[in-house]
């Protein structure tokens, strides 16, 4: 298929670029815009490293044709905060240490608050379910759990 203009609302700011539709999300993120949070795991939509979320709902990016997203706001983990203001999740797992090689965060993170948007005062089971299919081999994962703990708490408790 041949290159389109697609307009991308991502971070909050609207991009443009030309691109086949069937391109992952994840390679125009990373080639086009630039943005190395998600990362290419698997390919296959399997580890969560390449989460980004659509609107509200989390989304592997690496198969994820970016001619399906339409309109849509996308967000990364770049889009939460940053360093300077960190959003309040980024700051729990600061506060927590719970982040070591990085290359699953956007997965957790993302994973986590979207969750915790959609229910505020969900339970430590629910947050480890949630978590289920984003995989993390630094051996962090009490720490993630106490970030996640802190970020529900301070922000409903």
């Amino acid at each position: 298929m041949s290159s389109v203009k697609q307009v991308l609302l991502v971070n909050g700011k609207s991009q443009t670029v030309e691109i086949d539709p069937d391109t992952p999300l994840l390679f125009v993120l990373n080639d086009e815009l630039h943005l190395n949070a998600p990362h290419f795991g698997c390919g296959m939509a399997q580890c969560g490293a390449c989460t980004v979320m659509i609107g509200s709902q989390v989304v592997r990016s690496c198969v994820k044709p970016v001619g399906s997203v339409g309109r849509e706001p996308i967000t990364t983990l770049e889009g939460l905060g940053s360093p300077e203001k960190p959003h309040p999740i980024q700051q729990a797992f600061l506060e927590e240490g719970a982040a070591q090689c990085g290359y699953c965060l956007s997965g957790v993170i993302l994973t986590a608050k979207a969750l915790l948007d959609a229910k505020p005062h969900a339970t430590d089971q629910e947050i480890r379910e949630s978590l289920g299919g984003v995989l993390c081999r630094c051996f962090a994962h009490a720490r993630i759990l106490r970030a996640i703990r802190l970020y529900r708490d301070g922000r409903h408790g």
